[in-house]
């Protein structure tokens, strides 16, 4: 079944991209997000899968650099921060969304008066992401009541006119602009497909993710299919008590947590 799935990607793996989200697929998730990392008997399929396909990257929440070193493979790309940063293979530094970094310093001024000792004392950690705050409440020691300040928090960001976006027990407060990993796959697959003259344009894409925000991902990449960029989209859902029904609901395949992606990346070898 799995096999058989992926046989449009390994049958032709120089024309196709393998694209994945990190935090609850290729790192399981932790009660720290500074604590992630992908596991070595991940790692090093990824390697090989980035040796044989035509393009390989990871989509994450997190800045790019942040998520290369949690991958710790500097030879594939990296889109981070939802989209806002594109980090392509070898390079130092992300090419950054101009607009979304002119909103970083109103994004730190309201996430510094936000995150309050009563917001400390439940536990509640914050993540600077430059022009995104996070907030987490996983692992506080009342996590109904760390929930209930983060939601105080959103009701407040949406005041003041940012953004809001929840996903696994987290928040995340944005500019109000638009920003998902859709645009982000996007920008990144558009460079490969239209690349003309050396043999390697990308014609089929997978993506492989386990919550709301990959739900953009699948969409972009469908975007693509349907204009005729791409020729096919794999979109699979990693399967877990916290994964989302609508990502489900939209995926082509659901494979069964890490154990699952690792099985995955094996197929398509």
């Amino acid at each position: 079944m799995l096999v058989e799935a992926l046989e449009p990607l390994r049958s032709d793996p120089a024309h196709a991209a393998v694209l994945l989200d990190i935090d609850g697929t290729l790192a399981p998730i932790v009660r720290h997000a500074a604590d992630a990392h992908v596991p070595e008997a991940t790692r090093t399929l990824l390697i090989e899968i980035s040796k044989r396909y035509g393009l390989v990257g990871c989509v994450s929440g997190r800045r790019a650099g942040t998520a290369r070193q949690i991958v710790a493979i500097g030879s594939i790309a990296y889109v981070g921060n939802h989209g806002g940063e594109l980090l392509r293979p070898g390079a130092t530094r992300p090419e950054l969304d101009p607009e979304l970094t002119a909103w970083s310093e109103r994004v730190r001024q309201f996430a510094a008066r936000a995150y309050t000792a009563e917001v400390q004392r439940a536990r509640v950690r914050s993540e600077d992401k430059q022009a995104i705050a996070a907030f987490h409440w996983r692992g506080a020691p009342d996590e109904q009541a760390a929930a209930a300040l983060v939601r105080e928090i959103a009701e407040r960001a949406e005041q003041e006119g940012f953004a809001v976006h929840w996903g696994r027990m987290v928040l995340e407060v944005r500019p109000p602009l638009e920003l998902d990993k859709g645009l982000g796959v996007t920008a990144l697959l558009q460079s490969a497909i239209e690349r003309e003259g050396d043999g390697a344009s990308i014609k089929r894409a997978m993506y492989v993710g386990d919550d709301s925000t990959d739900i953009d991902a699948f969409r972009g990449l469908r975007a693509l299919v349907d204009t005729g960029a791409l020729e096919l989209a794999l979109l699979v859902a990693v399967g877990s008590e916290e994964t989302p029904p609508e990502l489900a609901a939209q995926a082509d395949l659901i494979i069964d947590g890490q154990s699952g992606v690792r099985a995955l990346l094996q197929a398509l070898l």
